[in-house]
């Protein structure tokens, strides 16, 4: 009992590391593509930025778990995302 509570706690702390460096490292992104976008298209944060951010951003998300995905199944774990194909 004693080592599944132990487990439990040490599974816990794992997952609330992972999500908080997540979060530090989605910040520092953030902060990159902003400033690059902004080198690039010399905006002044103004709509045409934003917009081109948010599409930029989410390329990039749709990618990442795109990737994840498909090495989450060649490993044989489960992927949180099935293609309807693959169903």
């Amino acid at each position: 009992m004693v080592k599944k509570s132990a487990q439990m706690i040490l599974q816990s702390m794992i997952t609330l590391a992972s999500a908080s460096l997540g979060l530090v490292a989605a910040l520092a992104w953030n902060d990159a593509i902003k400033a690059t976008i902004k080198k690039i298209f010399e905006t002044d944060d103004g709509l045409a930025g934003l917009y081109t951010y948010a599409i930029i951003a989410t390329v990039i998300a749709v990618f990442v778990v795109l990737i994840l995905t498909r090495l989450a199944s060649r490993i044989g774990g489960e992927a949180a995302i099935n293609r309807e194909a693959e169903g």
